[in-house]
């Protein structure tokens, strides 16, 4: 009776911009289509702008981006991982779903829907930009909006934070080789390996790197209950207002892709549903089967549905460009994310029963 009166009780709740993300997106789609259509000389200026010549990377998403991506790594605890022998078992199935299938299952999702299923509404050169999008959205596993998902389902942050650390490792190098394979693989298009390899520097390296260096230095400096209250709230509005900005330059950047194909980002959005309802379920079927406690498993299930969009984005922009269609489809990733989430860790904590005699304390 405890727990069930705990369980009525513990009503966790997300933050206003975290609730209404979908939201936000809408508002900025509309905002950055307006922006698009009514300065295109000022939205194409933009546009040209890049972070070093010949790079591809546009300077004004790389700034962004690094507003975004920087304060996510200042949370990421690399030391973390050094406990994880104790119970390797939930943080083996995360790594084998986020990256031995969720990326080659989209890519096949993918090809199937986009060459053939919608290929009365689809020509072949859109789908292989979206094949490309899709496939660039799933290599690369969610990172900041873990943590929000986990604290809905109760889940264990310590463990979180050691799965999405180690993720963020072999992002590092799985991440290019990954997108480059099923990328060619699945479509037509060719991946510029050394651009791709630009993006993972300016928009992996380098910020992993510094937040990396920020935590250690300032814990050790300031403390954690500094490091905690002061320097990451900070950066919490920053990053929501560089999100938010982010999603404002991409849609007017696609403001002619978006007002001519809006039943293209209908089609794009169904097999990213499909994929996330897959990989989520494949990763909370087999943390049952190997008696993960609930704890562990949610976010487990969590961290192979979701994305760091963030990332896609700026690496399809990079890629092939702010209007193309793989932009676009990684913005498609976006406007799904947070209802399709919310949804996962509903039926999550509806199944905690499950994982009743696994105990919390098993080794997982």
């Amino acid at each position: 009776m405890a727990a069930a009166g705990a369980d009525r009780t513990d009503k966790r709740r997300l933050g206003v911009f975290e609730r209404y993300l979908s939201l936000w997106v809408a508002l900025c789609m509309v905002l950055g289509l307006a922006v698009g259509k009514l300065f295109p000389g000022l939205t194409d200026a933009i546009r040209r702008l890049e972070f070093g010549e010949g790079s591809q990377i546009n300077l004004a998403i790389a700034v962004l981006i690094w507003l975004m991506i920087y304060p996510m790594m200042l949370k990421v605890d690399f030391t973390s991982i050094l406990g994880v022998g104790k119970r390797p078992r939930g943080l083996l199935v995360t790594l084998f779903v986020n990256w031995l299938v969720k990326p080659f299952s989209m890519a096949f999702l993918g090809w199937l829907f986009f060459k053939y299923l919608f290929a009365p509404w689809i020509a072949p050169a859109e789908a292989d930009q979206y094949i490309a999008g899709v496939v660039i959205l799933a290599a690369a596993p969610c990172t900041a909006m873990v943590f929000v998902w986990s604290y809905l389902t109760r889940g264990d942050p310590a463990y979180t934070l050691v799965q999405v650390s180690v993720n963020d490792l072999v992002m590092l190098f799985a991440f290019a080789p990954i997108v480059t394979l099923l990328v060619t693989g699945a479509s037509n298009l060719t991946v510029p390996f050394r651009v791709l390899l630009y993006s993972v520097v300016v928009f992996i390296v380098i910020p992993l790197a510094l937040g990396s260096l920020s935590r250690a230095v300032l814990l050790r400096v300031k403390g954690p209950e500094w490091f905690e209250q002061k320097y990451l709230a900070f950066f919490h509005p920053v990053t929501v207002l560089a999100l938010l900005a982010t999603l404002v330059l991409i849609f007017a950047f696609q403001a002619d892709n978006l007002t001519g194909r809006f039943l293209h980002v209908v089609l794009i959005a169904i097999p990213i549903l499909i994929q996330v309802y897959l990989n989520s379920g494949l990763a909370y079927g087999l943390m049952w089967l190997l008696r993960v406690p609930h704890a562990v498993a949610a976010p487990g299930a969590l961290i192979g549905a979701s994305n760091f969009f963030e990332l896609a984005v700026a690496t399809a922009i990079t890629l092939y460009g702010p209007e193309s269609g793989a932009a676009l489809a990684t913005v498609v990733g976006v406007l799904v994310e947070v209802p399709v989430m919310l949804s996962v860790c509903a039926a999550c904590n509806r199944t905690r029963g499950w994982f009743a005699g696994f105990g919390e304390g098993a080794a997982g």
